[in-house]
């Protein structure tokens, strides 16, 4: 029962050209740790699923994306993610982009293992002008109204990051919004969960048990990653770095930045990198954000 392992040991599992998802939006609760080890894996031709951060970013700078199905990619105080927009602007990847209740609704559908959910979001829009292959369907009752069928959005792996875990799967996000990794996880053949502090058991009470959103049966690994969803939010735990990230977009400026940033802050590994950014201190005193 004991589910505990590296992250190295996580991204091992991997293999080129899966299909995998992260939990978290934009710059917020993002498995950022994990992410970085994927940067350091040979790992490749990769589908990602994702509200868009770092993580799409990152791994499009790195050239393991092959597809993008995203309802956005955004750092939010920097509207959009900068090594996505090189990449987009390049015509290198091939893209699915999604409104966010069409993205949502497709992870449901993975979820309850069915192939397609009916929706009424995209009708009369550009989604459906850009994503051709979207079909639609025909109520068999007698209303007859004709919706679109989004198509379930199956993950071969989940990446998830929270704030506490224990050896068994069990999780607890206790920040103000849990996002939609619950949906992520539901729709993934496995999960690995990457958490700010692992316990050998969680005890939960009625006050806890909310912050338990979905079943310790659907983790496959746990890894113990302080501080990894930095440079990203992790409420209540810390703020996102905004110095970090904004020297990671002005990098995507020069056509050398992306390698100076992988020297600088991936290739050494989790403790440099903490070292790097000021060490535990520092990252443990970053605000969390007003809204």
């Amino acid at each position: 029962m004991n589910k505990q392992m590296t992250s190295a040991e996580a991204v091992g599992h991997l293999k080129d050209g899966m299909t995998i998802g992260f939990g978290g939006w934009g710059p917020r609760r993002k498995p950022m740790a994990i992410v970085r080890e994927i940067l350091r894996s040979d790992v490749k031709d990769l589908t990602v699923v994702a509200f868009g951060g770092p993580e799409v970013g990152m791994l499009c700078a790195a050239g393991k994306v092959k597809k993008l199905i995203f309802g956005f990619a955004t750092l939010d105080a920097i509207p959009l993610e900068p090594y996505f927009r090189k990449a987009r602007q390049a015509g290198t990847l091939d893209v699915m982009e999604l409104d966010e209740g069409l993205f949502q609704w497709g992870l449901k559908a993975a979820a309850m293992r069915v192939p397609f959910l009916p929706a009424r979001a995209g009708l009369a829009t550009d989604v459906l002008t850009y994503n051709p292959d979207l079909k639609m369907v025909r109520s068999p009752y007698e209303d007859g109204e004709e919706l679109l069928a989004m198509p379930a959005l199956y993950l071969d792996y989940a990446f998830v990051h929270v704030n506490r875990a224990d050896r068994l799967g069990n999780t607890l996000v206790t920040g103000v919004d849990a996002y939609f990794d619950h949906h992520v996880v539901r729709a993934a053949k496995h999960a690995i969960v990457s958490a700010e502090v692992v316990e050998e058991k969680l005890e939960l009470d009625k006050e806890t048990a909310r912050f338990n959103t979905f079943e310790r049966s659907l983790v496959t690994g746990v890894v113990e990653a302080r501080f990894g969803a930095h440079p990203t939010i992790c409420s209540p735990d810390y703020g996102w770095d905004m110095k970090h990230l904004k020297e990671y977009s002005d990098g995507a400026k020069d056509d050398q930045g992306w390698g100076v940033y992988f020297e600088k802050y991936v290739q050494g590994g989790e403790e440099k990198y903490r070292e790097q950014n000021g060490g535990e201190e520092h990252l443990a005193s970053i605000p969390v954000p007003t809204f």
